[in-house]
């Protein structure tokens, strides 16, 4: 069985790390909406690749998060005058639904919730290696750290032009790191921390639950 790799752009003979098992992580949904034929295509996708892997006899784990905590998660529950703890659980019982009109859970998956893994040890890790900041309670991955950043999507970080997809922030110490922890506004949701209160950057969220 080969399977395409990314990182060599290859397609290359299949080995499981262990034998006899596979471990799958597969990025679920931000449960602020209802899920779009676009959330719906890596389900079925890999969910046809789990199946095969248990037709040729492996002991599969499988995980699809929930990510429910987030910004748009936070507007939702704002614009409706609700809070954020229920809107997730209104629209992971609508995935959950979904999921089940596409014949998606015959088989054990296991859905952690960004909520249940805050985060905090990993961020201090990454903050004790150096290869992320606190400034002012917010704490950012520092891209420089990663000398082979960006090697799967094979861009030259040099000429990606500031702010082309995220938006410029001056006190970063440079416009490409990405949040990891964010201070929390008056009103929002948050959890202590060694910064402060605050909450999960999305970038960190499956980092953490896919280890």
């Amino acid at each position: 069985m080969k399977l395409y790799n990314t990182l060599t752009r290859m397609k290359e003979e299949f080995k499981p790390i262990v034998e006899g098992q596979v471990s799958m992580y597969n990025c679920g949904p931000t449960v602020y909406n209802y899920i779009h034929v676009g959330n719906a295509r890596p389900l079925v996708i890999f969910d046809t690749l789990r199946r095969f892997f248990i037709y040729k006899g492996y002991d599969v784990k499988f995980v699809v998060n929930f990510t429910d905590i987030d910004d748009k998660m936070i507007n939702k529950a704002n614009d409706e005058g609700t809070t954020v703890k229920a809107i997730a659980e209104r629209y992971i019982g609508a995935f959950m639904e979904d999921a089940n009109g596409l014949n998606l859970y015959d088989y054990k998956t296991i859905n952690p919730k960004a909520t249940d893994y805050i985060m905090i040890e990993f961020i201090q890790g990454l903050i004790d290696k150096n290869a992320a900041y606190n400034i002012d309670g917010n704490v950012y991955f520092n891209i420089s750290s990663a000398k082979d950043y960006g090697k799967l999507s094979k861009k030259n970080i040099d000429e990606l032009v500031s702010g082309a997809r995220i938006e410029v922030n001056e006190e970063k110490h440079n416009p490409m790191d990405f949040a990891l922890w964010k201070k929390a506004k008056p009103g929002e949701p948050f959890w202590n921390s060694p910064w402060g209160e605050g909450r999960p950057g999305w970038h960190i969220e499956c980092s953490v639950m896919s280890k």
